[in-house]
């Protein structure tokens, strides 16, 4: 039975959560074919498994993972999308796929490859049909809009059609699109991929202030980590369906280390073994490339650096950020070795 809307408790709840799908089997070939429609065999995968978190009203959770670990599988459910296979999913008080009227007024989605504006149209246009399916008073959309596009600059792109913005355009205008009718609930799925630097901490810097401001509880999936540094105070881990970590980012850190990686190009690679300090490892040497992970609480990247140089002549190198398929990585040599 569905709770009312308002009721005390977490704003998402999320118990022993599991989705599965069914992947068909398809044959080649023409008798391949011919066996494809009459036998309909496939596997079940189990994208989520037994998830169970709680988000209170006005957090700010990062929700991370590699590549195929359930993280929008989740979302999906969470906005009414997808029905789980079992489990129970609660948003706003809302089992979001029985009520999804009530539950779309009462979340923001944004999906960071996808857009729900409407691409021949200019974004005040899209904004304006927005405003009248959610029915929101002409005076407060128009109020909405002035503060929305102040903060994030769109001042000059609200008469430009949509497929002639750049990315970072778009997704700017994706977050205004998600929050003109003003949403108690945040889902943002990769809402940074592929932006540059200048585009990334402009969104930063704008969700932040709804969160703080409007008290908005926001559910980031990015595999940004500088994103969930920056925005989040929990994070939640997720690979294969199952949730590995809850907890703050310092403590997630405190799991896999503060790594880094430097990467060298070098003007003669050799074959000769390299000596590193404690704290630093190779982790791939190939046509003139060395890619060197350390951990950054226990070596520096300048003794690092020397210690490279000692070795070969460099041509150029740069320092670059862990992405989260290692963070999970070390969560599981940690493991392994416990």
């Amino acid at each position: 039975m569905d709770r009312v809307p308002g009721t005390v408790g977490p704003v998402v709840r999320v118990e022993r959560l599991t989705k599965e799908f069914r992947v068909l089997r398809h044959r080649s070939g023409l008798w391949g074919a011919v066996r494809n429609l009459v036998s309909r065999e496939g596997t079940v995968v189990r994208a989520v498994d037994g998830v169970s978190f709680a988000i209170e009203s006005g957090e700010f959770v990062g929700y991370v993972g590699p590549n195929g670990a359930g993280k929008s599988t989740t979302i999906k459910m969470l906005a009414g999308i997808l029905v789980p296979t079992s489990g129970l999913v609660e948003v706003g008080g809302l089992i979001p796929h029985r009520k999804r009227t009530l539950n779309a007024r009462q979340i923001g989605v944004v999906f960071g490859q996808r857009t729900q504006l409407w691409w021949d149209l200019p974004p005040l246009d899209g904004f304006r049909l927005l405003g009248r399916l959610y029915r929101v008073e002409r005076a407060t959309l128009e109020r909405r809009l002035e503060e929305f596009t102040s903060l994030l600059g769109l001042e000059r792109l609200l008469e430009t059609p949509v497929r002639k913005l750049s990315l970072g355009e778009k997704m700017r205008c994706e977050l205004v699109g998600a929050l003109l009718y003003d949403p108690r609930i945040l889902f943002l799925d990769e809402p940074t991929i592929g932006l540059d630097v200048v585009a990334k901490q402009q969104i930063r810097m704008f969700l932040q202030q709804i969160n703080r401001e409007k008290s908005t509880t926001v559910l980031l999936t990015s595999h940004d980590l500088d994103d969930i540094e920056s925005l989040c105070r929990r994070v939640l881990v997720i690979d294969r369906g199952s949730i590995l970590h809850d907890g703050s980012v310092d403590s997630l850190k405190r799991h896999f280390g503060n790594l880094r990686r430097l990467v060298f190009q070098l003007a003669d690679p050799g074959r000769a073994e390299i000596s590193l300090p404690v704290g630093a490892f190779v982790e791939s040497l190939r046509e003139g490339h060395l890619e060197i992970g350390f951990d950054a609480d226990r070596v520096t990247a300048p003794e690092v650096v020397r210690a490279v140089m000692d070795r070969f002549d460099i041509l150029d190198f740069q320092l670059r950020e862990i992405e989260i398929e290692d963070v999970v990585r070390r969560i599981y040599q940690r493991d392994d070795a416990g």
